[in-house]
Protein backbone atom coordinates (compact mmCIF):
# COMPACT_ATOMS: atom_id res chain seq x y z
CA UNK A 1 0.00 0.00 0.00
CA UNK A 2 2.86 2.66 0.64
CA UNK A 3 4.32 1.37 -2.18
CA UNK A 4 1.67 2.49 -4.24
CA UNK A 5 1.23 5.80 -2.45
CA UNK A 6 5.02 6.14 -3.20
CA UNK A 7 4.25 5.56 -7.19
CA UNK A 8 1.25 7.77 -6.86
CA UNK A 9 2.90 10.73 -5.15
CA UNK A 10 6.34 10.83 -7.85
CA UNK A 11 3.77 10.49 -10.74
CA UNK A 12 1.91 13.81 -9.24
CA UNK A 13 5.66 15.51 -8.70
CA UNK A 14 6.72 14.77 -12.35
CA UNK A 15 3.20 15.81 -13.73
CA UNK A 16 3.56 19.40 -11.74
CA UNK A 17 7.05 19.73 -12.72
CA UNK A 18 5.76 19.16 -16.60
CA UNK A 19 3.03 21.32 -15.90
CA UNK A 20 5.86 24.11 -14.75
CA UNK A 21 7.92 23.84 -17.54
CA UNK A 22 5.58 24.16 -20.17
CA UNK A 23 4.34 27.39 -18.10
CA UNK A 24 8.12 28.34 -18.35
CA UNK A 25 8.55 27.83 -21.84
CA UNK A 26 9.22 31.25 -24.01
CA UNK A 27 6.03 31.64 -25.91
CA UNK A 28 6.70 34.62 -27.58
CA UNK A 29 9.46 32.55 -29.13
CA UNK A 30 7.82 29.72 -29.79
CA UNK A 31 5.21 32.05 -31.86
CA UNK A 32 8.36 33.35 -33.18
CA UNK A 33 9.29 29.95 -34.80
CA UNK A 34 5.81 29.16 -36.01
CA UNK A 35 5.56 31.96 -37.55
CA UNK A 36 8.77 31.58 -39.27
CA UNK A 37 7.90 28.33 -40.58
CA UNK A 38 4.53 29.08 -41.73
CA UNK A 39 6.26 31.74 -43.67
CA UNK A 40 9.30 29.49 -44.97
CA UNK A 41 6.61 26.34 -45.80
CA UNK A 42 4.61 29.10 -48.25
CA UNK A 43 8.13 29.96 -49.73
CA UNK A 44 8.74 26.60 -50.47
CA UNK A 45 5.80 25.99 -51.91
CA UNK A 46 5.87 29.30 -54.32
CA UNK A 47 9.79 28.24 -55.31
CA UNK A 48 8.95 24.23 -56.13
CA UNK A 49 5.64 24.82 -57.70
CA UNK A 50 4.91 22.79 -60.75
CA UNK A 51 2.06 22.87 -62.87
CA UNK A 52 2.23 18.97 -63.62
CA UNK A 53 1.51 18.94 -60.01
CA UNK A 54 -0.08 21.31 -58.41
CA UNK A 55 -1.36 19.54 -55.36
CA UNK A 56 0.73 21.34 -53.02
CA UNK A 57 0.39 18.76 -50.36
CA UNK A 58 1.22 15.81 -52.38
CA UNK A 59 4.18 13.76 -50.97
CA UNK A 60 5.43 13.40 -54.39
CA UNK A 61 6.28 17.42 -54.45
CA UNK A 62 9.20 19.31 -51.85
CA UNK A 63 6.07 21.82 -50.81
CA UNK A 64 4.66 18.05 -49.32
CA UNK A 65 7.78 16.59 -47.82
CA UNK A 66 8.26 19.57 -46.08
CA UNK A 67 4.81 19.47 -44.15
CA UNK A 68 6.82 16.21 -43.36
CA UNK A 69 9.93 17.52 -42.24
CA UNK A 70 8.07 20.42 -40.24
CA UNK A 71 5.62 17.98 -38.30
CA UNK A 72 8.32 15.76 -37.39
CA UNK A 73 10.58 19.23 -36.16
CA UNK A 74 7.79 20.27 -33.73
CA UNK A 75 7.70 16.78 -32.44
CA UNK A 76 11.37 17.12 -32.02
CA UNK A 77 10.73 20.33 -30.20
CA UNK A 78 8.52 18.83 -28.06
CA UNK A 79 10.52 15.76 -27.05
CA UNK A 80 13.34 17.88 -26.35
CA UNK A 81 11.44 20.26 -23.92
CA UNK A 82 10.05 17.39 -22.06
CA UNK A 83 13.65 16.06 -21.31
CA UNK A 84 15.27 17.22 -17.85
CA UNK A 85 17.91 20.53 -18.38
CA UNK A 86 20.94 18.79 -16.64
CA UNK A 87 20.53 15.94 -19.85
CA UNK A 88 22.21 18.51 -21.91
CA UNK A 89 24.83 19.52 -19.57
CA UNK A 90 25.53 15.96 -18.74
CA UNK A 91 26.22 14.87 -22.11
CA UNK A 92 27.79 17.43 -23.90
CA UNK A 93 30.81 16.03 -24.83
CA UNK A 94 29.05 13.12 -25.35
CA UNK A 95 27.09 14.49 -27.89
CA UNK A 96 30.76 16.72 -29.75
CA UNK A 97 32.45 13.26 -29.68
CA UNK A 98 29.55 11.24 -31.48
CA UNK A 99 29.11 13.94 -34.08
CA UNK A 100 32.80 14.88 -34.44
CA UNK A 101 33.43 11.00 -35.60
CA UNK A 102 30.30 10.88 -37.85
CA UNK A 103 31.86 14.28 -39.44
CA UNK A 104 35.32 12.41 -39.89
CA UNK A 105 33.40 9.18 -41.35
CA UNK A 106 31.08 11.07 -43.68
CA UNK A 107 34.79 12.76 -45.63
CA UNK A 108 34.74 9.20 -46.74
CA UNK A 109 31.28 8.91 -47.94
CA UNK A 110 30.95 7.45 -51.29
CA UNK A 111 27.82 9.40 -52.15
CA UNK A 112 29.01 12.82 -54.13
CA UNK A 113 25.99 15.35 -54.14
CA UNK A 114 27.05 18.35 -56.26
CA UNK A 115 30.31 17.76 -55.45
CA UNK A 116 29.70 17.30 -51.84
CA UNK A 117 30.46 14.51 -49.88
CA UNK A 118 28.51 15.98 -46.38
CA UNK A 119 25.54 13.75 -47.07
CA UNK A 120 24.92 10.03 -45.64
CA UNK A 121 22.32 8.65 -48.29
CA UNK A 122 20.12 5.82 -46.07
CA UNK A 123 17.63 4.49 -48.32
CA UNK A 124 15.14 7.04 -49.43
CA UNK A 125 16.11 9.43 -46.34
CA UNK A 126 19.36 11.76 -46.95
CA UNK A 127 21.08 13.30 -44.15
CA UNK A 128 23.52 16.10 -43.42
CA UNK A 129 25.57 15.78 -40.04
CA UNK A 130 27.23 18.91 -41.11
CA UNK A 131 23.71 20.63 -39.50
CA UNK A 132 23.73 18.48 -36.41
CA UNK A 133 27.00 19.33 -35.22
CA UNK A 134 26.53 22.78 -34.75
CA UNK A 135 24.53 22.03 -31.71
CA UNK A 136 26.68 19.47 -30.50
CA UNK A 137 29.70 21.73 -30.74
CA UNK A 138 27.64 24.30 -28.95
CA UNK A 139 27.14 22.43 -25.99
CA UNK A 140 30.77 20.97 -25.53
CA UNK A 141 31.83 25.10 -25.33
CA UNK A 142 28.85 25.81 -23.04
CA UNK A 143 30.21 22.81 -21.09
CA UNK A 144 33.85 23.84 -21.35
CA UNK A 145 33.20 27.60 -20.85
CA UNK A 146 31.17 27.34 -18.09
CA UNK A 147 33.83 25.47 -15.67
CA UNK A 148 34.69 27.33 -12.37
CA UNK A 149 38.41 27.74 -13.17
CA UNK A 150 38.02 28.83 -16.74
CA UNK A 151 39.22 32.35 -18.19
CA UNK A 152 39.11 33.09 -22.03
CA UNK A 153 41.90 35.87 -21.18
CA UNK A 154 44.27 32.41 -20.46
CA UNK A 155 46.09 31.80 -23.71
CA UNK A 156 45.75 27.46 -22.67
CA UNK A 157 42.20 28.16 -22.36
CA UNK A 158 41.55 30.25 -25.12
CA UNK A 159 43.44 27.05 -27.80
CA UNK A 160 41.43 24.44 -25.99
CA UNK A 161 38.32 26.49 -26.83
CA UNK A 162 39.60 27.54 -30.36
CA UNK A 163 40.18 23.38 -30.72
CA UNK A 164 36.46 22.63 -30.43
CA UNK A 165 35.67 24.78 -32.97
CA UNK A 166 37.89 23.66 -35.50
CA UNK A 167 37.82 20.21 -35.45
CA UNK A 168 34.21 20.02 -36.60
CA UNK A 169 35.30 22.49 -39.47
CA UNK A 170 38.48 20.72 -40.69
CA UNK A 171 35.91 17.92 -41.01
CA UNK A 172 33.33 20.00 -42.96
CA UNK A 173 35.85 21.21 -45.03
CA UNK A 174 37.29 18.24 -46.21
CA UNK A 175 33.71 16.96 -47.03
CA UNK A 176 33.90 19.76 -49.38
CA UNK A 177 31.36 21.97 -48.09
CA UNK A 178 33.07 25.24 -47.00
CA UNK A 179 30.22 26.97 -46.44
CA UNK A 180 29.08 25.03 -43.42
CA UNK A 181 32.89 25.35 -41.93
CA UNK A 182 33.00 28.79 -42.63
CA UNK A 183 29.48 29.29 -40.17
CA UNK A 184 31.63 28.49 -37.07
CA UNK A 185 33.13 31.64 -37.02
CA UNK A 186 30.02 33.30 -35.96
CA UNK A 187 31.09 31.74 -32.67
CA UNK A 188 34.00 34.58 -31.94
CA UNK A 189 30.59 36.69 -31.27
CA UNK A 190 29.65 34.64 -28.37
CA UNK A 191 33.64 34.69 -27.60
CA UNK A 192 33.30 38.65 -27.38
CA UNK A 193 30.40 38.58 -25.06
CA UNK A 194 31.96 36.30 -22.61
CA UNK A 195 35.15 38.37 -22.51
CA UNK A 196 37.51 37.85 -25.52
CA UNK A 197 39.38 41.02 -26.08
CA UNK A 198 37.95 43.38 -28.91
CA UNK A 199 41.34 43.34 -30.78
CA UNK A 200 40.71 39.82 -31.12
CA UNK A 201 37.58 40.42 -32.97
CA UNK A 202 38.66 44.00 -34.51
CA UNK A 203 41.75 41.68 -36.42
CA UNK A 204 38.99 39.56 -37.87
CA UNK A 205 37.44 42.48 -39.26
CA UNK A 206 40.57 44.01 -40.61
CA UNK A 207 41.62 40.93 -42.08
CA UNK A 208 38.68 40.68 -44.49
CA UNK A 209 39.26 44.72 -45.19
CA UNK A 210 42.91 43.46 -45.97
CA UNK A 211 41.44 40.39 -48.52
CA UNK A 212 38.08 42.92 -49.89
CA UNK A 213 40.51 46.13 -50.71
CA UNK A 214 43.96 44.36 -51.79
CA UNK A 215 42.14 41.52 -54.03
CA UNK A 216 39.32 44.34 -55.65
CA UNK A 217 42.15 46.97 -56.43
CA UNK A 218 45.13 45.07 -57.01
CA UNK A 219 45.18 45.99 -60.59
CA UNK A 220 44.13 49.78 -60.22
CA UNK A 221 47.34 52.18 -60.25
CA UNK A 222 47.95 55.46 -59.13
CA UNK A 223 47.94 57.84 -62.20
CA UNK A 224 50.32 56.54 -64.96
CA UNK A 225 52.74 54.82 -62.19
CA UNK A 226 53.04 50.66 -61.35
CA UNK A 227 51.77 51.46 -57.62
CA UNK A 228 49.00 49.21 -57.28
CA UNK A 229 46.31 51.18 -55.34
CA UNK A 230 44.62 47.71 -53.63
CA UNK A 231 48.57 47.11 -52.10
CA UNK A 232 49.59 50.56 -51.04
CA UNK A 233 46.29 50.72 -49.24
CA UNK A 234 46.62 47.72 -47.67
CA UNK A 235 50.01 48.43 -46.33
CA UNK A 236 48.63 51.97 -45.36
CA UNK A 237 45.94 50.59 -43.24
CA UNK A 238 48.44 47.98 -41.73
CA UNK A 239 50.12 50.97 -40.45
CA UNK A 240 47.16 53.00 -39.32
CA UNK A 241 45.66 50.03 -37.52
CA UNK A 242 48.95 49.32 -35.41
CA UNK A 243 49.48 52.72 -34.81
CA UNK A 244 45.97 52.93 -33.50
CA UNK A 245 46.43 49.94 -30.94
CA UNK A 246 49.55 51.64 -29.66
CA UNK A 247 47.33 55.09 -28.80
CA UNK A 248 44.47 52.30 -27.36
CA UNK A 249 46.25 50.41 -25.30
CA UNK A 250 50.15 51.80 -25.26
CA UNK A 251 51.12 55.30 -25.28
CA UNK A 252 48.95 58.10 -26.97
CA UNK A 253 52.12 60.43 -27.11
CA UNK A 254 54.68 57.72 -29.20
CA UNK A 255 51.31 56.99 -31.50
CA UNK A 256 50.87 60.65 -32.23
CA UNK A 257 54.06 61.14 -33.33
CA UNK A 258 54.09 58.12 -35.33
CA UNK A 259 51.36 58.53 -36.85
CA UNK A 260 52.28 62.14 -38.18
CA UNK A 261 55.51 60.63 -39.54
CA UNK A 262 53.21 57.75 -41.23
CA UNK A 263 50.71 60.32 -43.16
CA UNK A 264 53.67 62.24 -43.85
CA UNK A 265 55.65 60.27 -45.88
CA UNK A 266 52.95 58.33 -47.26
CA UNK A 267 51.96 61.87 -49.10
CA UNK A 268 55.60 62.37 -49.79
CA UNK A 269 56.14 59.15 -51.65
CA UNK A 270 52.56 59.85 -53.07
CA UNK A 271 52.96 63.33 -54.33
CA UNK A 272 56.10 65.00 -54.11
CA UNK A 273 59.05 62.28 -55.20
CA UNK A 274 59.30 59.79 -58.31
CA UNK A 275 61.31 56.47 -57.39
CA UNK A 276 62.72 54.35 -60.05
CA UNK A 277 61.25 51.56 -58.14
CA UNK A 278 58.13 50.48 -56.56
CA UNK A 279 56.77 52.99 -53.98
CA UNK A 280 55.39 49.40 -52.09
CA UNK A 281 59.08 48.39 -51.22
CA UNK A 282 58.84 51.24 -49.09
CA UNK A 283 55.58 50.99 -47.44
CA UNK A 284 57.03 47.42 -46.66
CA UNK A 285 60.58 49.16 -45.05
CA UNK A 286 58.00 51.04 -43.33
CA UNK A 287 56.18 47.81 -41.95
CA UNK A 288 59.39 46.87 -41.56
CA UNK A 289 60.41 49.48 -39.20
CA UNK A 290 57.43 49.94 -37.29
CA UNK A 291 57.55 45.61 -35.97
CA UNK A 292 61.26 46.83 -34.95
CA UNK A 293 60.00 50.16 -33.12
CA UNK A 294 57.26 47.95 -31.40
CA UNK A 295 59.48 44.95 -30.21
CA UNK A 296 62.00 47.80 -29.25
CA UNK A 297 59.52 49.66 -26.81
CA UNK A 298 58.31 46.30 -25.80
CA UNK A 299 61.92 45.38 -24.51
CA UNK A 300 62.39 48.65 -22.81
CA UNK A 301 59.37 49.27 -21.69
CA UNK A 302 58.36 45.54 -20.11
CA UNK A 303 54.67 46.04 -21.52
CA UNK A 304 53.34 43.15 -23.44
CA UNK A 305 51.18 44.87 -25.66
CA UNK A 306 54.09 46.39 -28.22
CA UNK A 307 54.70 41.96 -28.60
CA UNK A 308 50.97 42.29 -29.39
CA UNK A 309 50.20 44.59 -31.89
CA UNK A 310 53.71 43.94 -33.43
CA UNK A 311 52.38 39.81 -33.94
CA UNK A 312 49.27 41.67 -34.96
CA UNK A 313 51.20 44.29 -38.12
CA UNK A 314 53.04 40.60 -38.87
CA UNK A 315 50.11 38.56 -39.33
CA UNK A 316 48.71 41.29 -40.91
CA UNK A 317 51.38 41.66 -43.97
CA UNK A 318 51.56 38.26 -44.03
CA UNK A 319 47.75 37.46 -43.98
CA UNK A 320 47.68 40.13 -47.06
CA UNK A 321 49.97 38.34 -49.53
CA UNK A 322 49.24 34.94 -48.11
CA UNK A 323 45.72 35.73 -49.33
CA UNK A 324 46.93 36.76 -52.62
CA UNK A 325 48.75 33.69 -53.13
CA UNK A 326 45.93 30.75 -52.09
CA UNK A 327 43.66 33.26 -54.48
CA UNK A 328 45.72 32.90 -57.25
CA UNK A 329 47.19 29.41 -56.89
CA UNK A 330 44.97 27.54 -54.45
CA UNK A 331 41.33 28.29 -55.13
CA UNK A 332 39.40 26.49 -57.53
CA UNK A 333 38.45 28.57 -60.51
CA UNK A 334 35.06 28.40 -59.28
CA UNK A 335 35.25 29.70 -56.00
CA UNK A 336 37.98 32.60 -58.18
CA UNK A 337 35.25 33.21 -60.13
CA UNK A 338 33.08 34.07 -57.28
CA UNK A 339 35.08 36.37 -55.57
CA UNK A 340 35.65 38.09 -58.43
CA UNK A 341 31.95 38.75 -59.34
CA UNK A 342 31.11 39.88 -55.55
CA UNK A 343 34.22 42.06 -55.84
CA UNK A 344 32.95 43.38 -59.31
CA UNK A 345 35.94 42.07 -61.04
CA UNK A 346 34.16 39.98 -63.67
CA UNK A 347 30.63 40.35 -64.57
CA UNK A 348 29.83 36.45 -65.67
CA UNK A 349 26.21 36.47 -66.23
CA UNK A 350 26.18 33.54 -67.74
CA UNK A 351 28.75 31.49 -65.20
CA UNK A 352 29.61 32.57 -61.48
CA UNK A 353 27.37 35.53 -61.59
CA UNK A 354 23.98 33.84 -62.91
CA UNK A 355 22.70 32.52 -59.52
CA UNK A 356 23.00 36.40 -58.29
CA UNK A 357 21.49 38.15 -61.22
CA UNK A 358 18.46 35.75 -61.19
CA UNK A 359 17.57 35.88 -58.24
CA UNK A 360 17.90 40.45 -57.81
CA UNK A 361 15.53 40.31 -61.38
CA UNK A 362 13.08 38.02 -59.20
CA UNK A 363 13.70 40.36 -56.20
CA UNK A 364 13.25 43.50 -58.09
CA UNK A 365 10.38 41.96 -60.16
CA UNK A 366 8.23 41.74 -56.98
CA UNK A 367 7.96 45.31 -56.25
CA UNK A 368 6.42 46.75 -53.46
CA UNK A 369 3.37 44.24 -52.99
CA UNK A 370 4.60 41.10 -54.82
CA UNK A 371 3.65 39.03 -57.33
CA UNK A 372 1.14 37.05 -55.39
CA UNK A 373 1.19 33.50 -54.23
CA UNK A 374 2.32 31.20 -56.67
CA UNK A 375 2.65 34.25 -59.46
CA UNK A 376 6.27 34.65 -59.54
CA UNK A 377 7.31 34.56 -63.02
CA UNK A 378 10.97 33.74 -62.51
CA UNK A 379 10.82 31.14 -60.19
CA UNK A 380 8.15 29.38 -61.82
CA UNK A 381 10.13 29.18 -64.91
CA UNK A 382 13.06 27.85 -62.68
CA UNK A 383 15.56 30.79 -63.58
CA UNK A 384 17.08 30.69 -60.18
CA UNK A 385 18.83 27.71 -59.32
CA UNK A 386 18.47 25.88 -55.95
CA UNK A 387 15.52 28.45 -55.52
CA UNK A 388 14.03 26.39 -52.82
CA UNK A 389 17.30 26.38 -50.86
CA UNK A 390 19.84 28.57 -50.65
CA UNK A 391 18.39 31.15 -53.01
CA UNK A 392 14.60 30.70 -51.23
CA UNK A 393 14.78 34.23 -50.24
CA UNK A 394 13.81 35.17 -53.68
CA UNK A 395 10.89 33.49 -53.53
CA UNK A 396 10.09 35.96 -50.93
CA UNK A 397 10.66 38.91 -52.66
CA UNK A 398 9.23 38.43 -56.33
CA UNK A 399 5.76 36.97 -54.45
CA UNK A 400 5.71 39.13 -51.12
CA UNK A 401 7.48 42.27 -52.95
CA UNK A 402 8.94 44.34 -50.50
CA UNK A 403 6.42 44.23 -47.90
CA UNK A 404 7.13 40.66 -47.45
CA UNK A 405 10.57 40.30 -47.31
CA UNK A 406 10.77 43.10 -44.89
CA UNK A 407 8.11 40.89 -42.71
CA UNK A 408 10.41 38.33 -42.82
CA UNK A 409 13.26 39.91 -41.76
CA UNK A 410 11.23 42.16 -38.99
CA UNK A 411 11.01 38.52 -37.42
CA UNK A 412 14.41 36.70 -37.86
CA UNK A 413 15.19 40.43 -36.03
CA UNK A 414 12.81 39.81 -33.59
CA UNK A 415 13.92 36.05 -32.87
CA UNK A 416 17.30 37.14 -32.50
CA UNK A 417 16.47 40.16 -29.83
CA UNK A 418 14.40 37.70 -28.11
CA UNK A 419 17.49 35.28 -28.31
CA UNK A 420 19.64 37.76 -26.54
CA UNK A 421 17.38 38.83 -23.99
CA UNK A 422 16.66 35.32 -22.74
CA UNK A 423 20.44 34.67 -23.06
CA UNK A 424 20.69 37.57 -20.96
CA UNK A 425 18.45 36.49 -18.24
CA UNK A 426 20.09 33.02 -17.40
CA UNK A 427 21.57 32.14 -14.05
CA UNK A 428 24.15 30.26 -15.29
CA UNK A 429 27.34 30.31 -17.34
CA UNK A 430 26.38 27.30 -19.32
CA UNK A 431 22.56 28.48 -20.12
CA UNK A 432 24.47 31.97 -21.50
CA UNK A 433 26.67 31.14 -23.18
CA UNK A 434 24.76 28.13 -25.62
CA UNK A 435 22.22 30.73 -25.44
CA UNK A 436 24.86 33.27 -27.29
CA UNK A 437 25.96 30.38 -29.78
CA UNK A 438 22.52 30.24 -30.86
CA UNK A 439 22.03 33.01 -31.58
CA UNK A 440 25.37 33.92 -32.84
CA UNK A 441 24.86 30.95 -35.57
CA UNK A 442 20.98 31.99 -36.46
CA UNK A 443 22.96 35.90 -37.06
CA UNK A 444 24.97 34.58 -39.77
CA UNK A 445 23.07 32.44 -41.15
CA UNK A 446 20.26 35.12 -41.74
CA UNK A 447 22.85 38.14 -43.01
CA UNK A 448 25.13 35.73 -45.15
CA UNK A 449 22.22 34.05 -47.02
CA UNK A 450 19.70 36.86 -47.72
CA UNK A 451 23.49 39.54 -48.16
CA UNK A 452 24.32 36.29 -51.30
CA UNK A 453 21.08 36.71 -52.64
CA UNK A 454 20.94 40.49 -52.65
CA UNK A 455 24.79 40.10 -54.27
CA UNK A 456 26.22 41.56 -51.36
CA UNK A 457 27.92 38.30 -49.80
CA UNK A 458 29.87 35.61 -50.65
CA UNK A 459 27.45 32.49 -52.45
CA UNK A 460 29.10 29.82 -49.96
CA UNK A 461 25.20 27.90 -49.93
CA UNK A 462 24.65 28.05 -46.14
CA UNK A 463 20.56 27.86 -45.69
CA UNK A 464 17.95 29.91 -44.59
CA UNK A 465 16.37 28.94 -40.88
CA UNK A 466 13.23 27.79 -41.38
CA UNK A 467 12.91 28.79 -44.66
CA UNK A 468 15.23 26.69 -47.18
CA UNK A 469 13.94 22.98 -47.63
CA UNK A 470 15.23 20.08 -45.85
CA UNK A 471 14.59 17.88 -43.39
CA UNK A 472 18.39 18.69 -41.89
CA UNK A 473 18.56 22.01 -41.95
CA UNK A 474 15.03 22.05 -39.91
CA UNK A 475 15.84 19.68 -37.93
CA UNK A 476 19.52 21.38 -36.80
CA UNK A 477 18.07 24.60 -36.25
CA UNK A 478 15.14 23.19 -34.28
CA UNK A 479 17.08 21.22 -31.95
CA UNK A 480 19.15 24.45 -31.38
CA UNK A 481 16.41 26.66 -30.42
CA UNK A 482 14.56 24.37 -28.27
CA UNK A 483 17.23 22.97 -26.32
CA UNK A 484 17.43 27.09 -25.66
CA UNK A 485 14.20 27.32 -24.69
CA UNK A 486 14.41 24.27 -22.32
CA UNK A 487 17.65 25.27 -20.28
CA UNK A 488 15.79 28.60 -20.38
CA UNK A 489 12.63 26.65 -18.81
CA UNK A 490 14.58 25.89 -16.13
CA UNK A 491 16.10 29.22 -15.28
CA UNK A 492 14.13 29.16 -11.62
CA UNK A 493 14.06 25.69 -10.85
CA UNK A 494 15.45 25.18 -7.40
CA UNK A 495 17.72 22.18 -7.39
CA UNK A 496 17.92 19.30 -4.63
Amino acid sequence: MSSNTDISLMARQVDRRQTSILRSLDWWTILLYVALLSFGWISVCGASYSFEEPDIFSLSTRSGMQIIWIGTSIVLGFVIVMLDDRFYDTFAYIFYILLVLLLFATIFNPHSIKGSRSWLVLGPLRLQPAEFAKFATALALAKFMSAYDYNISQTKHFIATLGIILLPMVCIILQRETGSALVYLSFFLMFYREGMPGSILFTGVAMVVYFVVGIRYAEVYFGDSSVSIGKFTVMFLIQLFSIGMIWVYCNKQKAQRLFLGCVGLTIVLLFLVRLPFSVIYIQLAMTAFLLGYLIWEGLGSRIRNYYFIALFALGSTLFFYGADFIMNNVMEPHQRSRINVLLGLDEDLRGAGYNVHQSEIAIGSGGLEGKGFLNGTQTKLKFVPEQDTDFIFCTVGEEEGFLGSASVLILFLLLILRLIYLSERQPLAFGRIYGYCVLSIFLFHVFINVGMVLGLTPVIGIPLPFFSYGGSSLWGFTLLLFIFLRLDASRNLVRS
